[in-house]
């Protein structure tokens, strides 16, 4: 007997699938691992297990792309992030420990459907380039690491939102999110780990999905190139749509 036995095969073939597929895109786009996988996820497995064992599959992956690109850098961004991101970590975490699965599950779906509603409008209608001020880093950091800790991806977008603002450059931008998310993981999985959300199981889990996390990555920045950014939007916002009317109709 293993520590995956608590696992069906199943629910180990649809997880290596959905990591596979998760990372890819997020080796394309750079972020978004975790507003993929989790909705997927969920379809088999509890949010309790989901959440943490996504947080910790990403953080492995921070751990790498943070070694690769510290000295790139924006530290006075960065400290502007810090502590909102710690505080809507704390907050994001409070409350998932006080809501239920069922009602987890009803909040993501509502949530996807939302998110992926603005993708698509913003494509439709054009965006401009707006430049952000030092301000905003309070609110988008708290917002987007309490969406992070409640529903376990999607908040990420709301710095990148932020960073873009502040005209960095793209190794700039890559590099101090990079760096950014590994702290925030590092609250998040200690959070998860106080309230008891790791087990022997769920560990092996994040083990046996480690291989597909670092496949998915490695082929999603080799196709980056090869799909253009609009075409890779309504992708991603069509799944999203139909993730989130599936969750709220479970």
């Amino acid at each position: 007997m293993t520590m995956l036995d608590a696992f069906t095969m199943a629910q180990l073939a649809w997880a290596a699938g959905v990591v596979f597929g998760a990372y890819v895109l997020r080796g394309m786009s750079g972020f978004g691992a975790g507003l993929v996988a989790t909705p997927l996820l969920v379809f088999l497995f509890p949010m309790t297990i989901v959440v943490p064992v996504t947080a910790l599959i990403v953080f492995v992956l921070f751990v790498l792309l943070t070694l690769r690109d510290r000295h790139q850098v924006l530290w006075d961004e960065f400290k502007r992030l810090l502590l909102p991101t710690l505080v809507g970590v704390a907050a994001g975490l409070y409350l998932f420990t006080l809501l239920d699965n069922r009602l987890l599950l009803k909040l993501l779906g509502g949530f996807l459907l939302a998110y992926a509603a603005y993708m698509l409008i913003a494509q439709w209608v054009g965006v401009k380039q707006v430049r952000l001020s030092e301000k905003w880093a309070a609110p988008l950091g708290f917002l987007g690491a309490f969406i992070d800790s409640l529903f376990g991806g999607g908040g990420g977008t709301l710095v990148v939102i932020y960073m873009h603002g502040r005209g960095v450059s793209k190794a700039e931008f890559r590099a101090t999110l990079a760096v950014l998310w590994f702290v925030e993981m590092i609250a998040r999985i200690g959070g998860y780990t106080l309230a008891g959300y790791y087990t022997e199981s769920s560990l092996a889990l994040v083990a046996a999905m480690l291989p597909f996390m670092l496949l998915g990555t490695w082929l999603g920045e080799k196709i980056n190139a090869r799909v253009s950014q609009e075409t890779f939007t309504k992708i991603l916002a069509a799944m999203l749509l139909l993730s989130g009317a599936s969750l709220l109709l479970k």
